[in-house]
């Protein structure tokens, strides 16, 4: 499975279209164990949350939609590009079980999954982005993708940049 964004037009059409504020994003401050560098991101897959670490024993704490049952992993990544209001292309997996997707879902588009904005991780397989389906925040959703509230992706995004440790477990 191959995650494909289209984003040819994301920097001229989306440059505007991150207009959550972190005032309406809903992460919690919340303690945290564990032996990370401040700025990493950690998402605990059975807990259904993403954690950015502040400090040690500090982190914002996010909800998250994670991989239906034998489309999740586990793994250290790294984010490798950050996106506002990305088309999407779904990938060969997604297409063949639901073959009436059309091949690009321009940003902006009520019917696109990724929301308002993304940040795709090394390996291209997979994003951290917004979603069309709100209420799928909290499930095991996604081929594997992890996916935020619109609100809380637009908050995370302004506070991580390219080359941000990704640690995903089980």
């Amino acid at each position: 499975m191959s995650l494909r964004i289209a984003v040819a037009l994301a920097a001229t059409i989306g440059a505007g279209a991150l207009i959550s504020s972190a005032a309406e994003a809903r992460p919690e401050m919340v303690g945290v164990q564990g032996d990370y560098t401040p700025g990493t991101i950690v998402v605990k897959t059975n807990e259904r949350h993403l954690y950015l670490i502040l400090d040690d024993g500090h982190a914002m704490r996010y909800p998250v939609g994670v991989g239906k049952a034998g489309k999740q992993w586990a793994g250290v990544t790294r984010i490798n590009g950050k996106y506002l209001n990305p088309a999407w292309s779904p990938p060969a997996e997604v297409k063949h079980d639901k073959p009436s997707i059309p091949d690009v879902i321009p940003g902006g588009s009520p019917q696109n999954p990724m929301g308002v904005a993304a940040m795709t991780l090394a390996g291209g397989e997979y994003a951290i982005h917004g979603t069309n389906v709100p209420n799928s925040v909290g499930g095991f959703v996604s081929y594997g993708c992890i996916r935020m509230l619109n609100p809380d992706i637009s908050d995370l995004y302004q506070r991580v940049s390219v080359g941000t440790t990704v640690v995903v477990t089980r």
